[in-house]
């Protein structure tokens, strides 16, 4: 091979040229084995850990401070609250298995194809994009960087569902087959609320400022309440959208209006 026209020096030299940043990012590979721990804690049977005589509850809470600590420092911000932070995801542990359990039953009877809730538990990519869903939520409620993004993310790519860790989604949530969904940052779902694959919700339009730049924080995705059926590539937008209780929403369905309680929607050529 001629390497003449090469000049590995300078290609090195403008490489780290370009570099973003300097400092120290999160380790994904270490945040995925953390979040597989986590699962492992709650459903070992299930979720298997790769360590050892199982997962530690105290070595996890170090792992946890280290890049919790690791994520303040990324963004500049004080790292004070980072053994704070784990201490409290450690704590909510029994409550995100809870609410799993609830979401495996849910799915367990939505559905009639599945056998058991175990069932569901192992092999359903709906129920563990869900489960990321409610692990990165408890660092998204703390406001603790990049981590829960790097979480949902992680399930975004492995399932093809797309759950923002800042959703507020209640108990008994029921996601059938999953590929394309996509639910927004500032969405809250009730209780009892199944969805199926495809279905999006988003965001109608974003606000701009001054200089033409989207604003952030503000509502921007809808309210689905109790009970609602979300069928197949429904399309819902808009932060003053609200799907009322016991509404069903058909199959590729375009909404930015509310719909009163107890309504049926559906697509009418």
């Amino acid at each position: 091979m001629n390497n003449r026209n090469l000049d590995f020096e300078s290609v090195y030299k403008r490489l780290s040229e370009s570099n973003a940043s300097d400092v120290i990012p999160p380790s994904k590979a270490e945040m995925i084995a953390i979040l597989s721990d986590i699962l492992n804690v709650c459903f070992p049977m299930y979720f298997p850990s790769a360590a050892e005589g199982g997962v530690s509850l105290s070595e996890l809470y170090l792992r946890l401070e280290n890049q919790i600590r690791i994520a303040y420092s990324f963004v500049g911000a004080d790292r004070g609250a980072s053994g704070e932070n784990a201490e409290l995801i450690i704590n909510s542990i029994p409550d995100i298995k809870a609410a799993l359990m609830k979401d495996a039953l849910a799915i367990y009877e939505g559905d009639p194809a599945a056998s058991s809730p175990e069932e569901v538990m192992l092999t359903y990519p709906g129920f563990y994009a869900i489960a990321i869903y409610r692990i990165a939520h408890e660092f998204y409620e703390r406001k603790i960087p990049i981590l829960s993004r790097i979480m949902t993310e992680y399930a975004h790519e492995k399932t093809g569902i797309d759950i923002h860790a800042g959703a507020k989604i209640g108990e008994y949530f029921f996601i059938d087959h999953g590929t394309g969904i996509v639910i927004g940052e500032t969405t809250t779902i009730g209780n009892h609320v199944k969805i199926y694959q495809g279905v999006t919700l988003g965001a109608k339009s974003f606000e701009l400022d001054e200089n033409g730049n989207p604003v952030k924080g503000i509502k921007r995705h809808p309210d689905i309440g109790n009970n609602v059926i979300i069928y197949a590539n429904a399309t819902i937008l808009g932060g003053s959208t609200k799907i009322g209780d016991g509404c069903v929403i058909g199959g590729n369905v375009w909404l930015t209006r509310s719909v009163p309680d107890g309504e049926i929607v559906y697509y009418n050529k």
